[in-house]
């Protein structure tokens, strides 16, 4: 059977739509592609990422045309490296589905080196990581950097109250900052938030440790004990002092090593509601 040509196939996402309803965001999730990352130090990092991409539909368009974010994606994932200025990536969003606004969300998994805190070994850390855009109708753009950070927290009270020790856990410390990028301020890359949230810990947590640098986890965690509001009030304050951060959303939770619950707190500031 003959191969129609695509001109003589119907196209149904572009018929009118009689019901004058528009829709905020149409497009297509849990996209898994390999895409390069760009690093603080101009290097690019290889990574597998999972990608959301949509747009507006305007109250007379039928749908949208799924396959163009594939395509897109596809192109330039191999010929673009990634990193808070998706603005033209967006841009182009637009224009190939004819759209007023378009959003994208990226996750993936980003490494960094980190040194043992005395002898020095170097090894790779996992950091989930994403990267939220939009471009409105007007031309606005937003950015949003996430980052997950384990750190360790040595629980105040249990110090305060115990002839021995006291407990200590692994936390996590998710963050998203809102960037200004629409002034000159300088940029805050993945490395800087994964800095700034390390030193509001009782102690940073490394991915390798000899027993000298063991002896010094331990015992910095003990001589700076952190309730989850402790962490979460001093990333607020690191946060703040940051010019170029506009907003953010900030929470902590204490994988508790002698409760069955965990330990959590929250704090948002100035962020857009699609956030």
């Amino acid at each position: 059977m003959p191969l129609q040509s695509l001109a003589s196939l119907p196209d149904v996402q572009s018929h009118p739509d009689v019901r004058g309803i528009p829709i905020q965001k149409v497009g297509v999730r849990n996209v898994d592609v390999p895409l390069y990352v760009l690093q603080k130090d101009g290097h690019t990092q290889f990574v597998a990422a999972n990608v959301s991409l949509s747009v507006s539909l305007s109250e007379v368009q039928k749908g949208a045309h799924l396959s163009r974010f594939i395509i897109q994606l596809a192109e330039e994932s191999k010929s673009k490296a990634f990193c808070y200025k998706l603005d033209s990536f967006l841009a182009e969003t637009k224009r190939r589905l004819q759209a007023q606004a378009a959003h994208i969300e990226i996750g993936f998994r980003y490494f960094a080196d980190k040194q043992s805190p005395v002898t020095g070994h170097v090894a790779p850390m996992a950091y989930p990581c994403s990267f939220e855009a939009s471009l409105d109708h007007e031309g606005n753009y937003h950015f949003i950097l996430g980052v997950e950070v384990p750190i360790a927290t040595l629980c105040p009270c249990s110090k305060e109250i115990s002839d021995y020790g006291a407990h200590n856990q692994r936390a996590l410390v998710r963050a998203k900052v809102l960037m200004d990028t629409h002034t000159d301020h300088e940029v805050v890359w993945i490395e800087d938030l994964v800095e700034a949230i390390d030193a509001c810990a009782s102690c940073p947590v490394y991915p390798v440790l000899k027993r000298e640098d063991e002896k010094y986890v331990t015992e910095r965690a003990y001589d700076n004990p952190k309730f989850v509001e402790d962490v979460i009030r001093e990333c607020i304050t690191a946060l703040d002092a940051v010019a170029s951060v506009s907003g953010f959303t900030l929470e902590v939770e204490a994988l508790e090593s002698i409760h069955s619950h965990n330990a959590w707190a929250f704090h948002t500031k100035n962020m857009p509601n699609s956030a």
